[in-house]
This record gives C-alpha cells, sequence and structure tokens, in this order.
C-alpha cells in the first residue's frame, strides 16, 4: 500500500480553508441579521434604517454564497 502524501495534503489543506470560508460567512450573515434586527442605544426608528438594510442585504448575500457552495459540493459528490 502507497500513500499519495503530497495528495493526501492537498484535499487537507483545501478542505481547511473551504470550512473555514464556509463559516466564516455564515458568521457574517449571523452578525449581519443581528445588527439589522436590533437598532442601536438610543436610536429611533427613522435612524439607521439604511444601515439596516444594508447588513440584511449582505446577510442574505453570504446565506446564498454559503448555499451555493453546498449545493456545489454536493453536485461534485454525486456527479
Amino acid at each position: 500500500m502507497n500513500i499519495d502524501w503530497a495528495a493526501l495534503g492537498s484535499v487537507f489543506g483545501v478542505s481547511l480553508v473551504a470550512t473555514v470560508a464556509l463559516v466564516g460567512l455564515f458568521t457574517l450573515g449571523i452578525v449581519g441579521l443581528s445588527k439589522s434586527a436590533a437598532p442601536a442605544e438610543g436610536a429611533t426608528a427613522a435612524t439607521g434604517t439604511g444601515s439596516a438594510a444594508v447588513a440584511r442585504a449582505g446577510a442574505y448575500a453570504c446565506f446564498a454564497l454559503c448555499l451555493a457552495a453546498v449545493s456545489y459540493g454536493i453536485y461534485m459528490i454525486v456527479a
């Protein structure tokens, strides 16, 4: 039995980078939703609504990228 250590290391490196990237994107999405849900202390409903909309849109974009990456991974496994 012969193990190709370079290929094993390459798979490990790509898996590590992909995992960190997906967790980071999902975390950014959660942070974006939490910032849009709670206004800053002392802020009224009229202030910060544009910022909340941008945060929500960014969060949805992060979640969409996560969904796309997971879907692509499932496609690669099945194909």
